[in-house]
Protein backbone atom coordinates (compact mmCIF):
# COMPACT_ATOMS: atom_id res chain seq x y z
CA UNK A 1 0.00 0.00 0.00
CA UNK A 2 1.64 3.11 -0.91
CA UNK A 3 0.18 6.67 0.23
CA UNK A 4 1.64 9.72 -1.68
CA UNK A 5 1.77 12.85 -0.03
CA UNK A 6 1.14 16.26 -1.36
CA UNK A 7 4.75 18.29 -2.36
CA UNK A 8 5.15 21.69 -0.35
CA UNK A 9 7.70 24.16 -0.68
CA UNK A 10 9.25 24.87 2.23
CA UNK A 11 10.90 27.96 3.47
CA UNK A 12 14.54 26.29 4.33
CA UNK A 13 17.73 25.26 2.06
CA UNK A 14 17.46 21.65 1.38
CA UNK A 15 20.26 21.17 3.66
CA UNK A 16 18.43 22.97 6.63
CA UNK A 17 15.27 20.81 6.16
CA UNK A 18 17.73 17.59 5.94
CA UNK A 19 19.10 18.58 8.80
CA UNK A 20 15.69 19.61 10.62
CA UNK A 21 14.27 16.31 9.99
CA UNK A 22 16.99 13.90 10.96
CA UNK A 23 16.65 15.51 14.03
CA UNK A 24 14.00 13.54 14.97
CA UNK A 25 12.87 15.74 18.03
CA UNK A 26 11.54 17.75 15.21
CA UNK A 27 9.19 15.36 14.35
CA UNK A 28 6.52 16.25 17.57
CA UNK A 29 6.29 19.77 15.11
CA UNK A 30 4.32 17.93 12.48
CA UNK A 31 2.24 15.67 14.65
CA UNK A 32 -1.43 16.17 14.42
CA UNK A 33 -2.96 18.06 17.24
CA UNK A 34 -4.48 14.50 18.65
CA UNK A 35 -0.98 13.30 20.01
CA UNK A 36 -0.86 12.17 23.07
CA UNK A 37 2.77 10.63 23.62
CA UNK A 38 5.91 11.64 21.66
CA UNK A 39 9.12 10.51 23.01
CA UNK A 40 13.11 10.65 20.83
CA UNK A 41 15.19 7.60 21.61
CA UNK A 42 18.21 7.69 20.05
CA UNK A 43 17.63 7.03 16.56
CA UNK A 44 13.86 6.17 17.11
CA UNK A 45 10.86 7.90 18.07
CA UNK A 46 7.60 6.72 19.54
CA UNK A 47 4.30 8.30 18.82
CA UNK A 48 1.02 7.86 19.88
CA UNK A 49 -2.57 9.90 18.47
CA UNK A 50 -5.82 9.54 20.19
CA UNK A 51 -7.24 6.26 19.90
CA UNK A 52 -4.54 4.40 17.87
CA UNK A 53 -2.49 2.23 18.94
CA UNK A 54 1.58 3.89 19.56
CA UNK A 55 4.13 3.73 16.96
CA UNK A 56 8.28 3.76 17.15
CA UNK A 57 9.79 4.95 13.71
CA UNK A 58 13.39 4.14 13.63
CA UNK A 59 15.63 6.52 11.32
CA UNK A 60 16.77 3.78 8.78
CA UNK A 61 18.01 5.50 5.78
CA UNK A 62 19.71 8.95 4.48
CA UNK A 63 21.30 10.50 1.27
CA UNK A 64 22.69 13.51 2.25
CA UNK A 65 20.29 16.82 2.04
CA UNK A 66 18.32 14.89 -0.55
CA UNK A 67 16.47 11.50 1.49
CA UNK A 68 15.02 10.14 4.88
CA UNK A 69 13.87 6.75 5.92
CA UNK A 70 12.20 6.25 8.45
CA UNK A 71 11.02 2.50 9.03
CA UNK A 72 8.32 1.22 11.85
CA UNK A 73 9.87 -0.68 14.67
CA UNK A 74 7.66 -3.62 14.68
CA UNK A 75 8.17 -6.54 12.28
CA UNK A 76 4.14 -6.80 12.89
CA UNK A 77 3.50 -3.81 11.15
CA UNK A 78 5.69 -3.53 8.11
CA UNK A 79 6.13 0.08 6.43
CA UNK A 80 8.31 3.24 5.67
CA UNK A 81 8.09 7.23 5.93
CA UNK A 82 9.95 8.86 2.82
CA UNK A 83 10.94 12.31 2.78
CA UNK A 84 12.12 13.42 -0.57
CA UNK A 85 13.78 16.94 -0.74
CA UNK A 86 14.61 18.67 -3.74
CA UNK A 87 16.11 22.12 -3.84
CA UNK A 88 14.64 24.71 -5.26
CA UNK A 89 16.62 27.19 -4.56
CA UNK A 90 19.47 28.51 -2.37
CA UNK A 91 16.71 29.07 0.59
CA UNK A 92 13.88 26.91 -0.45
CA UNK A 93 13.07 22.90 -0.88
CA UNK A 94 10.55 21.07 -1.57
CA UNK A 95 9.33 18.22 0.09
CA UNK A 96 7.63 15.16 -0.52
CA UNK A 97 6.38 12.47 2.28
CA UNK A 98 5.25 8.85 1.07
CA UNK A 99 3.86 5.98 3.27
CA UNK A 100 4.84 2.60 2.20
CA UNK A 101 3.54 -0.40 3.51
CA UNK A 102 3.21 -3.77 3.53
CA UNK A 103 -0.46 -4.83 4.61
CA UNK A 104 -2.75 -7.66 4.37
CA UNK A 105 -5.96 -6.45 2.45
CA UNK A 106 -8.56 -6.25 5.49
CA UNK A 107 -5.31 -4.30 7.31
CA UNK A 108 -4.81 -1.45 4.22
CA UNK A 109 -8.74 -0.86 4.04
CA UNK A 110 -8.72 -0.13 7.68
CA UNK A 111 -5.96 2.17 7.82
CA UNK A 112 -5.94 3.71 4.80
CA UNK A 113 -8.08 6.94 5.22
CA UNK A 114 -6.22 7.48 9.08
CA UNK A 115 -2.85 7.16 7.45
CA UNK A 116 -3.86 9.72 4.21
CA UNK A 117 -4.63 12.01 6.50
CA UNK A 118 -1.48 11.69 9.36
CA UNK A 119 0.70 12.37 6.14
CA UNK A 120 -1.21 15.21 4.69
CA UNK A 121 -1.12 16.66 8.27
CA UNK A 122 2.74 15.93 8.39
CA UNK A 123 2.97 17.83 5.13
CA UNK A 124 0.70 20.74 5.98
CA UNK A 125 2.68 21.38 9.02
CA UNK A 126 6.21 21.16 7.19
CA UNK A 127 5.26 24.04 5.07
CA UNK A 128 4.63 25.69 8.65
CA UNK A 129 8.06 25.27 10.21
Amino acid sequence: MNIEGNSVVVKKSQKEMFEFLTDLKNFEQLMPESIQKFEVDGDSFIFGLKGMPEIRLVLKDTTEYSNITLGAASSKLDFELVADIDEVDAETCEVKLDFNGKFNMMMAMMVKKPLTNFIETLSDNLEKV
